[in-house]
């Protein structure tokens, strides 16, 4: 069987790769490694389940509720919930483990299951191995007293909020914010925590109807955020994705300010208050020069991994750093959070414009956006790119006459015959015009 779970969980187009049946077995086979521990001590297993407002949330959370409790797991299903509160709530009430459904920022159609580890963890490769061949073996199937119970996780929300608002290092009063739910999992919980955090908040992008989720809103949609803080007046915007993981946010003058510019001033205001771990930030390597180059100038060290916060998170949790995040706005705060949350980081982003009264423009400028050309180049030998000279060779070219100003990155996808050029310089004609030349060498020399 080929491999099952992607960088985040098991995902597919909803009722054609990611059945019903798949569902319930994938729940299964979690039952059995994931709730291993607890029935050695002859306990019964207890896992959290939540989902994001997509149609097809509902019957595969059903799904898998009926795979876990048939399986002698006892199931709180929180509902509709972000992403992290589901990780925070695993954690919270001691659980077993945690099921997120959701495609993040996907369409309707899509949808996906992640499974967090106890203690809200997102699991590791070779337990994500180990439960799908575990889908092959047969099911536990307890009767009688045995069997797991479904029970409404009523307080799961508030519990969540409370968690939020003790993460706030000080309060929001005095801001406005206009916030974009992407008609998604935070359309209740982040206009409410803002408003309990004292942010006079405008909310769009919060009509969820099963079939709108991240439709012309959100962080991978941001125009309507940008139209709605200049219109509104607002401080700020904050933009989130369908399960609430990650958030990109939007200045006074409409600006757009990525995950980059938000992990530079969080990571100064954590230096700041002494709670930058090993004064160490965690990113990707598609992170920006800017970023860099800002937290060199701080004093700060930059360690890089591959792109994807599960990456960022490992290498947080090896070297107990405290911030990490990537440039979409999946941003990570070890001493509140297991997983990206976005609701928290809009909190983050808020309180330092209050606490400073300068404006996010103003603290965003701390860090110098290079531009950034990235280029696709298809249908060509992924396997070779380190070793072809010739490609090698521009790219020591490319490097030695940007001289410290930009920078080269060539990355294999991880699903396509496909090569991906990134160039940043100082300037968008230099980082096009080398990218093209990098490209069409990897065109030549790796054409299939």
């Amino acid at each position: 069987m080929a491999r099952l779970f992607g960088t985040d969980g098991v995902r597919g187009l909803a009722n054609r790769t990611l059945t019903v049946e798949l569902a319930v077995s994938l729940a299964q086979a979690a039952a059995i490694v994931l709730g291993e521990d607890a029935r050695s001590q002859g306990l019964r297993p207890k896992a959290v389940l939540a989902r994001d407002p997509r149609v097809s949330g509902e019957f595969l959370s059903a799904a898998v509720a009926a795979g876990l409790a048939s399986s002698g797991v006892d199931v709180m299903d929180a509902g509709v919930l972000p992403t992290p509160g589901a990780a925070f709530l695993t954690s919270d009430i001691s659980a077993d483990f945690g099921v997120m459904i959701s495609a993040s920022h996907n369409e309707a159609p899509d949808n996906g299951i992640k499974i967090f580890a106890r203690g809200g963890h997102k699991l590791a490769d070779d337990i994500e191995d180990r439960i799908q061949d575990a889908m092959l073996d047969p099911k536990l199937a307890p009767i009688g007293a045995g069997v797991g119970r479904i029970i409404r996780f009523a307080d799961a929300e508030d519990r969540y909020l409370v968690h939020l608002l003790k993460a706030l290092p000080n309060r929001l009063d005095g801001i406005k914010v206009v916030i974009d739910c992407a008609h998604g999992a935070a359309s209740a919980v982040s206009p409410e925590i803002f408003r309990d955090a004292g942010a006079e908040v405008i909310v769009i992008g919060a009509e969820p109807d099963g079939l709108n989720i991240n439709q012309g809103y959100g962080s991978t949609h941001l125009s309507a955020l940008q139209a709605a803080v200049v219109e509104h007046g607002a401080d700020l915007g904050v933009a989130h994705d369908g399960d609430a993981d990650r958030c990109l946010a939007v200045d006074h003058n409409g600006s757009i300010v990525d995950g980059d510019q938000i992990m530079a001033i969080i990571a100064l205001a954590a230096k700041a208050r002494g709670e930058l771990a090993r004064n160490t930030l965690v990113a990707t390597v598609m992170s920006n020069l800017g970023l860099r180059i800002a937290m060199r100038e701080a004093g700060i060290e930059m360690l890089e991994t591959a792109v994807g916060d599960r990456y960022v998170l490992e290498k947080i949790r090896e070297g107990g750093y405290t911030i990490g995040g990537e440039q979409s706005g999946h941003i990570i705060f070890t001493q509140w959070a297991t997983t990206g949350d976005g609701v928290l980081t809009g909190l983050m982003l808020a309180a330092q414009v209050a606490a400073t009264g300068k404006s996010l423009a103003e603290l965003a400028s701390v860090m110098k956006v290079y531009p950034q050309v990235l280029v696709n180049v298809a249908g060509v030998d992924k396997t070779r790119v380190d070793e072809n000279e010739a490609l090698q060779a521009i790219v020591r070219q490319a490097e030695s006459e940007l001289d410290g100003t930009g920078r080269v990155l060539l990355r294999a996808s991880g699903t396509e015959n496909l090569v991906r050029v990134m160039v940043e310089a100082a300037d968008a004609g230099t980082a096009q015009s080398w990218a093209d030349r990098i490209a069409r060498v990897v065109e030549q020399e790796l054409a299939l």
